[in-house]
């Protein structure tokens, strides 16, 4: 059987000096003390120091001072003492006349079978370059965000503008054919003019549904509604917490505007009656099933002779995006759309 004799401190501590001395990273070698054994010449070129200036002083000596660092000093004791070890502290180098560099430390004590001193390994490496880079990057989102909120406020400007012309053309033409078409050109740039707004309104690219429906029912129902002490739109309280992307969001709001649109021009023909729409979503763990339902007069016909509308189509065009289904049920009085999603 063959034993391997580990090296004696000495031996080890010059094995230690020469790994210093030739490393291509910056490199320090110092005491219990924090003076510095050994420096590598990478260490000395990069921070503007004399190789012959370096080996004995305190670490804090170091150039003018600025390695004298509170929090470093007190790690590297910690470290000396076996507590710690510096694993990626980062702070600044400040020194006069300079730029300042950002910095990572890690250090190490090195440890032998019997050990005359305590030696400490210190490596550092400069991030200024990469911190520069992640902050343009951070400036460049940031400027991106702020631009497509003041683009999103500028569309739903524009699109409320043109839904107003609508509506105004809508009441001065002659035609009641005419007159239809306008009207519901209005309503579908109004849902999109709602959709615009609440987009613009989040923080981020997570919208929260309940809240996102309840605006939208608010803001549809304030732009559609003829008569609200006949006609209420409202979101059922049951209603979670579900978050979900912004893009899934336009499209669940989409299927709501254009539902309601459909609710508003084929289940109350009778604007003197009273009624109801009702917006409902639930999320289970085996999918998800968003409804809007009315107390109207049911839809006309039967399925198999039954026409599809512009409305419906959009609605079977957005489900096929989210990879649902729709299901239609007359509810007696009414009817109820159901888009259902399944995990």
């Amino acid at each position: 059987m063959e034993f391997f004799t580990p090296l004696p401190a000495q031996a080890a501590s010059s094995l230690g000096m020469a790994l210093v001395f030739s490393s291509a990273t910056p490199l320090l070698l110092i005491d219990a003390d924090l003076a510095v054994v050994a420096a590598s010449g990478s260490f000395c070129s990069a921070f503007g120091l004399d190789p012959d200036q370096v080996v004995g002083k305190a670490m804090s000596a170091l150039g003018d001072g600025e390695w004298a660092a509170p929090q470093l000093r007190s790690l590297l004791r910690a470290t000396a003492a076996g507590q710690a070890a510096i694993t990626a502290y980062e702070f600044d180098l400040v020194r006069l006349g300079q730029a300042t560099r950002c910095l990572i430390v890690n250090a190490h004590k090195l440890s032998y079978s019997d050990a005359q001193g305590v030696l400490i390994v210190l490596a550092v490496t400069d991030v200024t370059d990469a911190r520069r880079i992640e902050k343009q990057k951070d400036d460049v989102v940031r400027e991106k965000q702020v631009l497509m909120l003041e683009l999103q406020h500028r569309v739903a400007n524009s699109l409320q503008i043109i839904a107003s012309v609508l509506l105004q053309s809508a009441r001065k033409v002659q035609s009641d054919e005419a007159r239809s078409h306008l009207n519901d050109a209005h309503h579908r740039v109004m849902s999109i003019a709602t959709l615009q707004r609440q987009l613009a309104s989040a923080k981020s690219g997570d919208v929260v549904l309940k809240t996102y429906f309840a605006d939208l029912c608010d803001s549809i129902g304030a732009s559609m509604i003829y008569d609200h002490n006949l006609l209420t739109l409202t979101l059922t309280p049951i209603v979670d917490d579900t978050v979900t992307s912004s893009e899934v969001s336009v499209s669940l709001g989409l299927i709501v505007t254009e539902l309601v649109i459909n609710a508003l021009k084929h289940a109350f023909p009778d604007r003197a009656a009273a009624g109801k729409i009702t917006v409902d979503y639930r999320s289970r763990p085996t999918g998800w099933e968003l409804s809007v339902e009315d107390n109207g007069v049911g839809m006309p016909g039967d399925e198999a002779t039954r026409q599809p509308g512009l409305g419906t189509g959009i609605v079977e065009a957005l489900s096929r995006q989210l990879e649902a289904t729709v299901t239609i049920s007359d509810t007696h009085p009414g009817t109820r759309v159901a888009i259902i999603h399944h995990h």
